[in-house]
């Protein structure tokens, strides 16, 4: 009897893995979150996220279409399936979990503020009576109407908090921090303007998840399966080395 239990369950898991491989799978992507997820120059989305469900798709013989979508309407049309996963350095979080289902965690993550590159503050404590900005709706944000006295301004993209602290508007830009570097370090741009003052202490671990309408199993298992199978092989080592340089 067990043995027919155990024979129906892999021919079940089967047959799941079959029926992802004979489709597309739609990701959705909020593309303005270098180098995470963006848009290039020949306009096309790349980053350490897409390139690791990328590299998932290959370990598990999958199909993948990448899709730019809006960050504030990026889960509404997860459940509207207009695509099946979100790849969107989204958070793993208690609140969201009610409502999502998350993959096993592909990258741990810190919230950091970015300041002028002459100003002075090491923690949320010193920015009392400033002004932060931050993408709408993301971990950064919370943070920083947590903090007691800090102001905030929330913007559809990072990329215009960005713009905004450039054009001094806004006092600083929390995010988080693999993001926060990549435009202090690497945007060309804002070279020599800005400083990422300090990374916000947390006594939990923030980490980025796929995510998938509550209860698609099939694919849930499938994420976690090619997870580990990245990790294992020593590709989530060679994609931080590639888009985080570390």
């Amino acid at each position: 009897m067990l043995k027919k239990i155990v024979l129906a369950l892999v021919v079940v898991a089967m047959t799941a893995s079959f029926a992802f491989a004979q489709k597309t799978i739609v990701i959705a992507h909020d593309a303005t979150w270098p180098p995470m997820e963006f848009v290039d120059q020949n306009k096309n989305i790349v980053g350490y996220s897409v390139d690791y469900c990328d590299a998932i798709a290959k370990e598990l013989g999958l199909t993948v279409e990448h899709k730019s979508v809006a960050w504030d309407g990026i889960f509404a049309g997860l459940v509207g399936r207009k695509y099946d996963m979100i790849s969107s350095s989204v958070s793993i979080t208690p609140e969201r979990q009610k409502k999502f289902d998350f993959s096993d965690p592909y990258f741990e993550v810190t919230q950091a503020v970015i300041l002028p590159i002459d100003a002075s503050g090491a923690s949320l404590t010193d920015l009392k009576g400033k002004t932060l900005g931050g993408q709408l709706g993301t971990t950064g944000v919370f943070v920083a109407k947590r903090a007691e006295g800090v102001n905030t301004k929330e913007y559809d993209e990072i990329g215009f908090a960005i713009e905004a602290l450039y054009t001094g508007r806004i006092d600083g830009v929390i995010c988080d921090d693999a993001i926060a570097a990549d435009y202090v370090l690497r945007n060309p741009k804002y070279a020599g303007k800005f400083k990422l003052a300090f990374i916000v202490k947390s006594d939990k671990p923030e980490y980025y998840g796929f995510v998938v309408k509550k209860g698609n199993k099939e694919l849930l298992d499938l994420l976690n399966k090619g997870i580990a199978a990245v990790k294992a092989k020593g590709i989530e080592a060679e994609l931080r080395k590639k888009w985080i340089g570390q």
